[in-house]
């Protein structure tokens, strides 16, 4: 019986850190953003990032980054295609625990500011996003469906 609930065990911690190994990304000190050139690691609490199929991983220093280098995969990285993304995570805010990009909530228009200047300020929870848009003046909150490329323009 001990044998079965040590094999149960070493499969749950298996899956668990092959799970946490894919999604949770910690850059290395010589880790770049693909889109400015600027060392990730030095902005903990903005990082964002995609992982792909194949376990290649590219991290930025912000959502914004993120969201440009997804818009124009092509340019970034010529080899790669959306389809290839099997996870695409962002820091949130609050907790500053890497979450789902695809199911976070973006808040657009803050007065806070990221490494590169105004920035798109991902929540895992709505309530949260929303008491920040209110204490930070923010425009409006987004899905991850409705962030276009026209959003940039208010950033900028």
């Amino acid at each position: 019986m001990k044998r079965i609930a040590y094999m149960i065990l070493l499969v749950a911690w298996t899956a668990t850190s092959i799970h946490a190994e894919t999604k949770f990304i910690k850059p290395a000190p010589k880790d770049k953003c693909p889109v400015c050139g600027m060392f990730v690691a030095k902005y903990p609490d903005f990082i964002a990032g995609l992982v792909f199929k194949d376990k290649s991983y590219v991290v930025f220093d912000g959502v914004k980054d993120m969201f440009r280098y997804y818009f124009n995969i092509a340019k970034y990285s010529p080899s790669k295609r959306l389809a290839d993304i099997e996870v695409l995570f962002v820091t949130d805010y609050y907790s500053l625990r890497q979450i789902d990009g695809y199911k976070a909530y973006y808040v657009l228009g803050s007065d806070v500011y990221g490494p590169m200047g105004r920035e798109l300020i991902p929540f895992e929870q709505m309530k949260e996003a929303e008491e920040f848009r209110t204490d930070h003046k923010g425009k409006k909150i987004l899905r991850f469906s409705e962030i276009t490329q026209d959003i940039f323009r208010e950033l900028e």
